[in-house]
This record gives C-alpha cells, structure tokens and sequence, in this order.
C-alpha cells in the first residue's frame, strides 16, 4: 500500500482581496477596544488569517512516499519557468498560481493510498479541501479526513502521539509541536536551520521562493522519521 507523507505552507492574502464588509468582518471584535489595544488585536488577527483558508493561499505542497522516500516539492515562484530542479530523489516543481499547484499536488496524490501527515486532519487536510474548492479544482482524494479514531487512510501523527487528546492539554500525552517531537526523538529539527511557518510570508514577499520549499521538504523528511518511530515502537496500542 503506497502511502505519502506530505505538509503545506500557507501566507495570508492582501486585505485589500476583500471588500468593506469582509475587512469589518474580520476586525469586528477590535471595534470595542482602546486605540493601542485595537491595533495590537489587529496585527494578531492579520498574522491569523495565514491559517484561514478563506484568508490565505497554498503557496508550497511537499510530499515524500514514505517507502522510497522519491518526492516532490510543488511551489509557488514568480520565475516558475527557471526555478525547477532536483535535489537527489526529490522534484521541486515551480509553479505559476495557486491552481496550478493544486492541481498537480492532487495529481500525484491519485497514485497513494494513505497518507501521513502532522497535524493534517486538524490543518494541512481541510485547508487545501477549502482552497481547491474555492479555486474549482478537482479533488482526487476526498476521504482523508476519515474515521478521526483510525490510521487508513490517514495517519495523523499529531493525534497519535497523544492517543487522540486522551490526557487534554496538560497530562501525560499533553500535545508539544513538531520541532519538540523531533529534539526528543533525536530527529533534526525541520526549524535547525532558523526559518519557521512564521516566516514564509515574509520569504514569500522578498522572493525567496525556493527557500520556502526547502523548508516545507524539512518538515516532510522529519514527518516521515517520525512516522517510522510511532509505526515500530507505538502502532497497534488501543
């Protein structure tokens, strides 16, 4: 059974995409609020709107098969014509919109039949559901969301690695990012190299497209050593 591990990056939009009543909308509970207090709630709503997809764009899909470990990055990149290449086993695939990406993840997700991700049924699953939708692209795989208490087709590692929130917030199996997982289980860290989520709209707006693909491929390549440590040592427990 072919399974592929895959994460996304997302930037917010402009707000000038949305209209007078979207931009109220959204700022709706700063209205109440004093002036510095207004433009503090402000500034964390617009840093938000990066993980709403109705809000923001898929900018960058990498995906590694979990057995070979052959894959492809899938990003945006303003010079998409030139800015493709190869880093051994794995394609980087510029492309020119949103649309585009989309419909060539999708096309490569056809050929699997599970999928792994970190946090993908809570995030990475339902944001690039949305984001197709909206775009009118054909989806090929529509039950990643699955049974939540199940691991065919989706693996979602973040859920495993808690017994699905069975302690909440604060017990035993409390929930930590994938950064912590990955210095606890002595896998390299996808942020050793200084650039985190956070960073991607700026890389996005100075042009360093090929830097947020490599990113999003060291979040994958951790993914997939995660997988293999739950998979051997902490599958099957019910």
């Amino acid at each position: 059974m072919a399974t592929i591990v895959f994460d996304i990056e997302t930037s917010a939009l402009p707000l000038e995409n949305f209209d007078e009543t979207q931009q109220e909308y959204l700022f709706r509970e700063t209205e109440k609020l004093a002036d510095a207090a207004k433009t503090a709630k402000r500034e964390e709503i617009t840093k938000f709107m990066s993980l709403w997809p109705f809000t923001s764009q898929v900018v960058c899909i990498a995906m590694l098969n979990a057995e070979t470990l052959r894959g492809q990055v899938q990003f945006l990149a303003e010079d998409f014509e030139e800015d493709a290449g190869e880093a051994g086993p794995v394609e980087f695939v510029s492309c020119a919109d949103e649309v585009e990406l989309l419909t060539a993840f999708w096309d490569v997700a056809k050929h699997y039949d599970s999928v792994v991700t970190f946090n993908g049924r809570g995030f990475d699953v339902p944001f690039i559901y949305l984001r197709s939708a909206l775009l009118n692209v054909p989806i090929s795989k529509k039950n990643w969301l699955g049974y939540r208490f199940a691991t065919e087709p989706h693996c979602d590692l973040a859920e495993q690695l808690t017994f699905y929130s069975v302690s909440g917030r604060d017990g035993a199996a409390r929930r930590f990012n994938l950064d912590f997982y990955c210095k606890a289980f002595g896998i390299e860290s996808p942020k050793s190299h200084g650039v985190t989520g956070m960073d991607v709209g700026t890389l996005l707006a100075e042009k360093k497209f090929r830097e947020i693909a490599e990113y999003c491929l060291r979040d994958v390549r951790a993914t997939v050593e995660l997988y293999k440590i739950w998979k051997e040592r902490l599958a099957g427990i019910k």
